[in-house]
């Protein structure tokens, strides 16, 4: 669950988010959502927040960067990367993908959707919330 968070997240860092922005599973659950910068789970508690490219659990402690195409945790190593709309493992294999609002996973079967959320934040969900 928190891996869709990460992907959703990670999208498009350019423009502005509208608030609220739901996260949804496959069967149709609310499992989340964005308001601005923050991340919340199905149940409103906040579970991270994105500072430019620096991500934080709820906690505030810090659970990683990104960094161009790559994905790093807190100690600096690399736990992935980005090619387009592709999501790969450090090791290269395929984690997911995203093809407009919805979400899939490496084997190709959809585990979600977002509605209206930037590749970043869909990014940023995936990696570290999932």
């Amino acid at each position: 669950m928190l891996r869709i968070l990460t992907l959703v997240m990670l999208l498009a860092l350019g423009s502005g988010v509208a608030l609220a922005q739901r996260m949804y599973d496959s069967s149709g659950r609310q499992i989340g959502r964005v308001d601005g910068e923050r991340y919340y789970d199905g149940s409103g508690r906040q579970i991270g927040r994105v500072d430019g490219y620096t991500v934080y659990d709820g906690s505030g402690r810090q659970l990683g960067r990104i960094d161009g195409e790559r994905v790093y945790d807190a100690s600096g190593r690399q736990m992935g990367r980005i090619d387009g709309e592709r999501l790969y493992s450090a090791s290269g294999s395929s984690m997911g993908r995203i093809d407009g609002e919805r979400l899939y996973d490496g084997s190709g079967r959809q585990i979600g959707r977002a509605d209206g959320l930037r590749r970043m934040q869909l990014i940023v969900f995936f990696y570290f919330f999932m």
